[in-house]
């Protein structure tokens, strides 16, 4: 038995950019994809559907896990949105954008594809369209 601990995980110190995942509910299905688009892109995700689930299930309070999505928005390098801008991820991308942190837009195409777009082609939700001037 070796006297120094080894792991493969120990050689891999190389820094990856931190993304946090904006996305409407309407996307709570597509996920686990959209991580892995992030990490097929070099990068780590921060994706709030797969750490808090869906307001954990409403078990606790759900100002508690929004602070908890703010706090991962503050601490990202970069924020992506997915798909339609919803009211929260609205809010995320405020919080982004007073943190100068760079925010870019994708659409998921037929269930299966991830495209980026200009954030003039970004699809809005009904109740925060009025709102398009704060992308």
């Amino acid at each position: 038995m070796a006297d120094t601990f080894e792991h493969q995980a120990l050689s891999l110190t190389d820094y990856k950019p931190l993304v946090y995942t904006a996305m409407s509910k309407h996307l709570f299905y597509f996920r686990m994809h959209i991580s892995k688009f992030v990490l097929e892109q070099g990068k780590v995700p921060l994706n709030p559907f797969m750490i808090f689930e869906y307001f954990m299930l409403d078990t606790i309070d759900r100002n508690v896990v929004r602070q908890g999505n703010n706090t991962l928005v503050q601490k990202a390098d970069e924020v992506w949105v997915f798909g339609s801008v919803s009211d929260g991820a609205l809010a995320e991308i405020k919080i982004a954008k007073a943190n100068k942190k760079p925010v870019r837009y994708f659409n998921v195409v037929k269930s299966k594809n991830i495209v980026e777009v200009t954030k003039e082609n970004v699809v809005m939700e009904p109740d925060v369209e009025l709102f398009r001037s704060e992308l």
